[in-house]
């Protein structure tokens, strides 16, 4: 079963989502506009600064283009490093990229001011201050306004990456479209940013057009307009700058938090979303504690990382995951001493309470087409592993590099797979259906497993370490609000509530509260 779009069911993804995605785009304006605003407010004095002196400029533009090379996605993750999860890391990363254009225009646009000009304006009196706001910016102002409009259009776009900080904004959309690949939810956020990048150029376009004066333009351009027109448009120039701050800053001041307050975080797929807004939910519905959600953090270190921080309070992740990359112990398949060894640990090194299993296993099903479990006789893993020179993995780049994933099975079962291939969750399912890899490391509690009609291989060898669900809580919020949910989830409930979001394309918050209805906690 491949994949497929509806403008049908785009335009009812659109209805239902109508309100989560006006809170996304106001969100991802607040955001790119901060990022934006603070570019200026560097980029544009700096850039004037270093026309002073030639060998500062190269230093500082050089120092600029080097920072700009680095890939978005290692600027966030490095960001996320040092200032943990959310929204700070997302605008530093989109202050770095918009800043250059902004920096490189100032400079460009100062120093294409002919000198002859500047000399008249000293001769008739002119100080070097007047003569830079009087003479040199507004020459310069179409250049300086055009880094302005690349740098807004740019920032509009990289900033959907945002969401892989647990900074939402329109990128969430995209985010939840790729883990479930659903083309249309990929348009959700896609589109939006599209308009918003064109909305954005057009603003500043106007913007450029009101600060530059009529002596400046091309004879075909000049319109000879009343001192009124020049006026009101300039006027208006100013307003669209004020409401650009207040969006800016304001959008920073709406939203405060009560004096009980909780974060509930989740990793960066379908199950862990829904699980976590179970919890909000439930905790919302049993206590008067304001619960927030930080969802799409991209691994368990960066989860650990921001409940250490005081980031997120809570977090859903899998036993055996946490005790091998986190805590850093040998390989253990024991469930028990996994779990008891777990929550010691958790407990006296992170003061971090974990709670008993919620009751479903997300343990590694290794898993081919049906033509290829035919043409090879495959049923179980060691039936896998004695065919795997002639096979194409495709895994994660997680599982190449884990030490109970490809590692271990090489050295256990003593053989390679004839090619590996490092690809995104969701990828790997395109992959294995196009026929570019021929077995994937997929999840049993995978709805995509369903969709593409997969067959999965007993672990007969008992390979794999087990990986139930457990709810992490710092210990000072679970002294504080007690009122928590002990696991009540099957692996069967777990798949069936993956399936609805996957494959009927729910909202995540709407299957948890019908699981939670339908098993009376609520």
């Amino acid at each position: 079963m491949g994949i497929s779009f509806s403008l049908s069911s785009f335009w009812e993804l659109l209805v239902s989502r109508w309100p989560e995605l006006v809170t996304e785009l106001f969100r991802h304006i607040n955001m790119t506009t901060l990022a934006l605003l603070i570019s200026l407010a560097i980029g544009v004095p700096l850039g004037i600064l270093i026309t002073r002196n030639q060998t500062a400029a190269k230093i500082v533009i050089g120092i600029a283009n080097v920072m700009q090379s680095i890939p978005s996605i290692a600027l966030l993750s490095l960001a996320v490093c040092f200032l943990g999860i959310g929204t700070v890391p997302a605008i530093l990363m989109v202050f770095v990229y918009a800043f250059l254009p902004i920096l490189k225009n100032t400079y460009t646009g100062i120093m294409s001011v002919d000198p002859k000009n500047l000399e008249v304006a000293r001769g008739m009196g002119l100080t070097r201050t007047r003569c830079l706001f009087l003479v040199e910016l507004p020459i310069a102002a179409p250049f300086i306004m055009a880094g302005i409009r690349i740098a807004a259009v740019a920032s509009v776009g990289t900033m959907t990456i945002a969401a892989f900080a647990g900074a939402k904004g329109l990128g969430w959309f995209i985010n939840l479209g790729l883990n479930s690949l659903n083309v249309e939810m990929i348009l959700l956020g896609a589109v939006p940013v599209s308009l918003l990048a064109l909305l954005f150029d057009f603003i500043f376009a106007k913007l450029e057009q009101a600060v530059t004066s009529e002596g400046l333009l091309p004879n075909e351009q000049i319109q000879n307009l009343p001192k009124k027109v020049i006026r009101r448009r300039q006027v208006i120039a100013v307003g669209v700058c004020v409401a650009l701050v207040v969006v800016a800053i304001g959008g920073n001041l709406v939203n405060k938090k009560s004096d009980k307050h909780l974060t509930v975080g989740a990793s960066n797929f379908t199950e862990v979303y829904i699980v976590g807004n179970i919890y909000k939910e439930l905790i919302e519905a049993k206590t008067d504690i304001q619960v927030d959600t930080t969802f799409g953090l991209a691994s368990t270190s960066l989860e650990m990382t921001a409940m250490e921080n005081g980031d997120i309070d809570m977090v859903v992740d899998y036993s055996g995951q946490v005790y091998l990359s986190v805590l850093g112990l040998p390989l253990n398949t024991n469930t028990d001493e996994v779990y008891e060894i777990l929550s010691e640990k958790m407990r006296d090194d992170y003061n971090i309470s974990v709670s008993a299993p919620l009751g479903y296993n997300n343990t590694y099903a290794m898993s081919v087409r049906p033509e290829i479990a035919e043409q090879y006789q495959l049923e179980t893993l060691t039936d896998l592993m004695a065919v795997a020179p002639e096979l194409r993995l495709g895994c994660t780049a997680d599982f190449t590099q884990r030490e109970d994933a490809l590692p271990r099975l090489e050295s256990t079962f003593h053989t390679k797979f004839g090619e590996v291939n490092a690809l995104d969750v969701a990828v790997r399912y395109t992959a294995i259906d196009s026929g570019q890899v021929d077995v994937i490391d997929a999840f049993a509690t995978d709805a995509l497993l369903s969709k593409f009609d997969l067959v999965q291989l007993e672990d007969d060898a008992s390979f794999f370490p087990p990986y139930y669900a457990v709810n992490f809580i710092r210990q000072e919020c679970l002294d504080e609000y007690p009122e928590l949910l002990d696991g009540r989830i099957s692996n069967e409930a777990m798949a069936a509530m993956n399936a609805e979001v996957d494959l009927e394309g729910r909202n995540a918050a709407d299957v948890a509260h019908d699981f939670l209805v339908e098993e009376g906690l609520i």
